[in-house]
């Protein structure tokens, strides 16, 4: 009788292989660059051969001597090619995106959560440059590289409940004793002591591998793709054109601006909620086909004169539509101003601009004086020209936006460092002088329209269903909108009830915009009360079985009070500390005793490296009695500590806020502000004779 022979396979969990450290025994098998997918712009640190040393020294320490004859050459070789020691070799062979919680090798569920937003971070749907592991920006990095990733998905994997992971700008420091109630990962990011913190010092440390600029949400593994700024952007769009067109009726206005990455990806979709026109520029094409095949933009032009005869079309229709431009916004502008000259006609109510332009000399501005792949390679091989191209179009590009406005065109500052870059290049933007420097021409978002919102309390509150299940973000769609609905019933002030229903409305219309791209992740904006009732509803779901599997929640840092900026979301903040970080500070400490999950502070942010300090946290919803007690506690400090510092500086709608949630929250005492109500009091008291 013959003998059978039976095979026996094993399927090997991916994941497993992921967490297993760093493979060096053997090596895997070096990697070349992929021609197929966008690649982060060559970084030019300008190393001395002392500097270059060094940085091989620093990358070589994740390796064993045994391997270092073969990576020292492939590192410098990457460090001289691309200005950075990427690893690509030790970029992992796996499908990269978010998994459900229970195929991740975890001793603890919370380190499998920050797993799956580590991985939604880096999913290329998501991601920016994802083999350089820059989320959006242009240069906001999850890691340094690809060691520090892998060294990461191990620690995580091997943690407990009394252990704390300790993140040092990208590089696992390790996993520390502590105790269930501390954070379980603690991140910093380019942190800096202040004289040295400058984009000359920034370039020369990362090309070390001693910093990284984590963005706001990328470094804190807290992304969830271009709609975590789609509601914020269609707040923007509908209370410029209530405020400064005179109208909630949007049918046939235009909103003109430029950007199609990461955030800037959320412009188009935007402009279609408020029921507009967008026209948004991208000299990018891979990008620009990225947003397109994803649904974010309907349609594309590739000359001028195409973008004019469908924005005239669509005007005249009334209808809602968003066109990609492939070209250069400054092309667009000056386009416009021929056709008011030409015709008399203003073909865009609304402008704003969304390109990376906290980083204008390495990618995240093209001047309009040459085509993208000239300007990739002219800003390594020629920096210095390249520089003075980006000055020459920034002054262009504002010259041309001064011409409309003048002709009742209202154009806003979209947190970007737009202005702010113009300014330094001596562009007509009308900066203020001292310590209110951050005010020019054009006003910022959040001096104009947003900033009142935050003093209210009302911010950027996010939430991801770590199941991966669609039907679940459904669940949390419709709990969020009667939890909302509520709110809004109660007896609040006039101004409170029209943010909720504002946010109610939005969560029952969001499934529809289709706007999940990566895990399953939603946003709206809360205040206090709304926030807790929020994380309140969902751990009572996941607890009950209707929800499948724990919720992550978490926020933009371009909120209440997790971010000093003062070009951005402190803009507003008029008593000279403005410039002052104590706020994001506090907000990351207090934070992480009152129950986060992980919280993450960094230098640096949307208007770029130095010019903020913005703090951020995430917190596991996983149905226990702890979790909801833990959010409740940190999310009333995360909201009431920026209000707070708002009602000092003398904002009115947070002095009426805070004081509001001190009659509510026992043990709630902050010290109030005593306006000075004579107005000449001052100017008798400095001078005399007055």
């Amino acid at each position: 009788m013959a003998t059978e022979t039976v095979t026996i396979t094993t399927t090997v969990n991916p994941l497993e292989e992921l967490c297993a450290g760093i493979p060096t025994d053997p090596l895997p098998e070096p990697e070349a660059r992929d021609p197929d997918i966008p690649h982060a712009p060559i970084r030019t640190p300008d190393l001395n051969a002392d500097e270059e040393k060094l940085a091989l020294e620093n990358a070589l320490r994740y390796f064993p001597a045994s391997t270092h004859e073969t990576l020292a050459p492939e590192f410098a070789i990457e460090l001289r090619t691309y200005g950075h020691i990427y690893m690509y070799r030790f970029r992992p062979n796996i499908e990269m995106r978010a998994y459900p919680l229970d195929q991740y090798p975890c001793k603890t569920l919370h380190a499998a959560a920050i797993m799956h937003m580590i991985m939604n971070n880096l999913d290329p749907r998501v991601a920016q440059f994802p083999h350089e592991l820059v989320t959006y920006g242009g240069n906001g990095q999850v890691f340094s590289n690809w060691a520090q990733f892998l060294l990461v998905m191990h620690y995580l994997s091997q943690m407990t409940d009394h252990q704390t992971l300790v993140m040092y700008s990208g590089h696992p420091m390790g996993l520390f004793p502590s105790s269930p109630e501390a954070p379980r990962l603690v991140i910093t990011n380019g942190m800096m002591v202040p004289n040295y913190s400058s984009r000359d010092s920034y370039e020369k440390l990362f090309a070390l591998g001693a910093t990284m600029y984590g963005q706001m949400t990328a470094g804190s593994y807290c992304y969830i793709g271009p709609q975590g700024i789609v509601h914020g952007t269609t707040l923007t769009i509908l209370n410029a054109a209530r405020k400064h067109l005179g109208t909630s009726d949007m049918a046939g206005k235009v909103f003109v601006t430029a950007g199609l990455g990461g955030m800037s990806g959320a412009q188009a979709k935007a402009a279609v909620i408020c029921g507009c026109i967008g026209v948004v520029a991208e000299v990018s094409e891979e990008a620009l086909m990225k947003r397109y095949h994803q649904g974010w933009i309907m349609e594309v032009v590739t000359t001028l004169d195409d973008l004019i005869a469908l924005l005239r079309h669509a005007r005249r229709r009334g209808k809602s539509l968003s066109i990609g431009y492939h070209g250069n916004i400054v092309d667009v502008w000056e386009r416009l101003v021929m056709e008011y000259e030409c015709t008399g006609d203003v073909l865009a109510d609304l402008g704003s601009d969304q390109t990376s332009c906290h980083n204008p000399y390495l990618g995240g501005y093209y001047p309009a004086s040459l085509h993208y792949e000239e300007a990739r390679d002219m800003m390594h091989q020629d920096p210095v020209r390249f520089r003075r191209l980006v000055q020459e179009s920034l002054c262009r590009h504002v010259k041309a936006i001064n011409k409309l406005a003048s002709k009742g065109m209202f154009f806003f500052d979209y947190g970007n460092a737009f202005l702010l870059e113009a300014s330094r290049v001596g562009a007509d933007v009308g900066r203020s002088d001292g310590l209110n420097g951050c005010t020019f021409r054009y006003p910022s978002y959040v001096q104009d329209i947003m900033g009142d919102i935050f003093s209210l309390g009302f911010g950027p509150f996010r939430w991801v269903c770590t199941s991966t299940d669609p039907s679940d973000l459904a669940k949390t769609d419709e709990l969020a909108a009667s939890v909302i609905e509520e709110l809004a019933r109660a007896d609040v002030p006039k101004s409170v009830q029209q943010q909720y229903e504002d946010n109610a409305k939005w969560i029952r219309e969001a499934g529809k915009h289709k706007m999940v791209v990566g895990s399953q992740a939603r946003i709206l904006y809360s205040d206090q009360a709304g926030r807790v009732a929020l994380a309140r509803a969902f751990n009572k779901a996941v607890a009950e079985g209707k929800i499948k599997s724990p919720v992550v929640i978490s926020r933009d840092h371009h909120d209440v009070s997790g971010t000093d900026s003062p070009f951005r979301e402190t803009s507003n903040i008029y008593d000279g500390s403005a410039l002052c970080a104590d706020m994001a500070i506090q907000n990351v400490i207090g934070d992480s005793f009152r129950g986060a999950t992980w919280v993450a502070i960094h230098n640096g942010g949307g208007v770029g490296w130095g010019e903020v300090i913005n703090g951020g946290f995430g917190l596991v919803l996983d149905g226990s009695e702890d979790a909801g007690e833990r959010a409740e506690r940190m999310l009333k400090w995360d909201v009431s500590n920026g209000v707070t510092r708002r009602c000092w500086s003398g904002n009115a709608n947070a002095k009426e806020t805070i004081q509001r949630t001190m009659k509510m929250t026992e043990g709630l005492q902050v010290t109030l502000p005593n306006a000075v109500e004579d107005n000449t009091l001052i100017e008798r008291a400095l001078n005399p004779s007055f």
